[in-house]
């Protein structure tokens, strides 16, 4: 037994070598490093992962190659570490060592050393391939051509394995090898099939055999085939669901409605010729029902006989009903007033279109009407023309001219129903042809016409353009108010200003005159307003200025002054004798 255990021992010093040296069958990173010192070897290791920095690994995938260095990506191998492991493999105390050294010679390993990358670097690099290498699967999918329905097979993607390609390319760097290396690739197969879109493809192909007859009523409409495959949505994303649904089925069922729809017409109001207002009932309205008549056209296209589908239309409901519109109390004649007009065509045009503009505004109780909130901006685009109009205190041409006719129609219908008027603004220049002191002028935005509903109730707002007259009504509950008004003279506040030019062909002295101009006037409007049984309501005033409007003359020029007599000195001259 002792003789067993010494010859153990002896055994193992035979192959115990020296301590300060690599056990033969030492390996690192395929470097056979056995018989060198630790120093010798670590040297080595440096000296030819130092000559390899630069040297690039090929990395290959779906056909593609990629080239990549140690430097590149920050890769660093501890070698130090790495030759220190390696001694551990083949060291210990005598035998022990030996016993371990005889192992590595019988069976040689090869140790990896640590390594460490440039992380940010590593994972940027491999988006970048991942970009280079991806690609998508393609699913199987019904396809369209003409009235024919196909299936399109589908095809397997494939994608890299970042985490698995990781490990890969740092080792590969890390490594004395530049044998190209392969990237851990997996498949992306398609989930839809050829096999699983069979029934779809035989239902499609169905929808399109033959025409459908659609009915709404009477009327029978019929779709071709090749109006169904255009309108045909097939499935996508491995649903197996048909529709008539998407831009083209939109278009086709938006202008089926333009012709089936009937639009709901609101209850509205009548004014009679004694002045008295009737409710005209509402209407309802028909409007097709666009997805459900195409689920009842799909329904009809997937069947081989009987391939008529019903429209579905819905009752669209008015936004005034009748009950609605008798409920507002619009039942007669509150104020009503007459302006004439006259001028340039143009100018008509004017009154007329933004006549048309207010006419039907409804005012609920206590709400103010705004002459500028019911018209907007008077522009070109709406129809306006030009025509005179006061400018700055000046009549000249611009867009609009004639609005303010309406604008002092309105006025003054609203003042004859005692309603408070909360904005008002009087002409730069007198108009004779309205009422004194009460005429109203507008300007877009900022000079507006407004008047409150203050009877309790709705009140309609009525224009009637004749061919030579405006009146405007003002219709709800009567409330038989009675209106006293007191209106100051019309009074001069200041001589118009003279505008003199030097006439040339008058005589000097001679004056002439070619418009004796208009003076700065003023007046006043004062109302009161009574109720029917003879409570006053209100007492307002209104106050205009109007400008003045020059005086223009023309004057001869200065007589010329008298020049004074030149005399002219008279020489003496003295005659020698002869």
């Amino acid at each position: 037994m002792l003789l067993g255990g010494g010859a153990a021992i002896g055994l193992g010093l035979v192959f115990a070598g020296s301590p300060g040296r690599l056990a033969h069958g030492t390996r690192v990173a395929g470097i056979d490093l056995g018989g060198l010192t630790p120093a010798q070897a670590r040297r080595l290791l440096e000296r030819r992962a130092a000559k390899l920095a630069d040297d690039p690994v090929t990395f290959t995938a779906g056909g593609k190659r990629f080239r990549l260095t140690p430097r590149q990506l920050g890769v660093e191998v501890n070698w130090a570490a790495a030759v220190e492991n390696a001694e551990r493999h083949g060291g210990g105390f005598g035998f022990v060592r030996g016993y371990r050294r005889l192992e590595l010679q019988l069976f040689p390993s090869d140790l990896l050393p640590p390594v460490r990358a440039y992380e940010p670097g590593v994972s940027y690099k491999l988006g970048l391939l991942a970009r280079a290498i991806d690609t998508r699967h393609r699913e199987a999918r019904l396809v369209r051509r003409g009235l024919h329905i196909t299936i399109a097979p589908g095809s397997t993607g494939r994608v890299l394995d970042r985490k698995t390609a990781r490990e890969v390319i740092v080792g590969a760097l890390a490594s004395f090898s530049r044998s190209p290396v392969a990237l851990p690739v997996r498949t992306d197969p398609p989930s839809v099939t050829v096999d699983s879109l069979a029934d779809a493809q035989r239902l499609a192909s169905q929808v399109v055999a033959a025409p459908v007859s659609v009915l709404v009523g009477p009327t029978r409409i019929r779709i071709p085939r090749w109006r169904l495959a255009k309108i045909l949505e097939l499935p996508v994303g491995g649903g197996t669901k048909l529709s008539f649904a998407g831009p083209a089925a939109d278009a086709y069922f938006t202008r089926l409605a333009r012709h089936l729809d009937r639009r709901p017409r609101d209850a509205r109001f009548a004014v009679n010729a004694n002045g008295t207002v009737r409710v005209v009932p509402a209407a309802l309205g028909l409007a097709l029902d666009g997805p459900r008549s195409a689920a009842n056209v799909l329904t009809a296209a997937e069947r081989p006989t009987n391939r008529v589908a019903q429209l579905v239309l819905a009752e669209a409901q008015p936004a005034r009903s009748t009950a609605e519109a008798q409920a507002m109390g619009i039942t007669g004649t509150v104020a009503a007033y007459e302006t004439f007009y006259g001028g340039d065509p143009n100018r008509i045009h004017n009154v007329q279109l933004v006549a048309h503009l207010v006419d039907g505004k409804l005012i609920a109780p206590g709400a103010t009407f705004s002459f500028n909130g019911a018209t907007g901006e008077r522009s070109a685009e709406k129809g306006f023309l030009e025509a005179p109009v006061i400018i700055n205190g000046e009549l000249q041409t611009g867009l609009g001219g004639g609005v303010c006719q309406v604008s002092t129609t309105v006025f003054n219908a609203a003042y004859e129903a005692g309603l408070p008027i909360t904005a008002r603004t009087n002409h730069a220049l007198y108009i004779s042809h309205y009422p004194l002191g009460r005429d109203a002028t507008v300007n877009y935005p900022d000079v507006d016409l407004k008047f409150v509903n203050d009877t309790g109730h709705w009140l309609l707002l009525r224009t009637f353009v004749g061919s030579s007259s405006l009146t405007v009504g003002l219709y709800g509950t009567p409330v038989n108010r009675k209106i006293e008004t007191t209106t100051a003279p019309l009074r001069a506040v200041a001589a118009p200003p003279v505008q003199k030019t030097i006439d040339a062909t008058l005589k000097p002295g001679t004056v002439a005159v070619d418009d004796y101009g208009v003076p700065a006037q003023a007046t006043s409007v004062e109302r009161k307003v009574y109720s029917a049984d003879g409570k006053l309501l209100s007492d307002q005033s209104w106050y205009s200025s109007y400008r003045a409007e020059p005086k223009v003359i023309r004057v001869g020029p200065k007589k010329p002054k008298k020049k004074p007599a030149v005399t002219t000195p008279t020489e003496t001259a003295t005659t020698a004798p002869p």
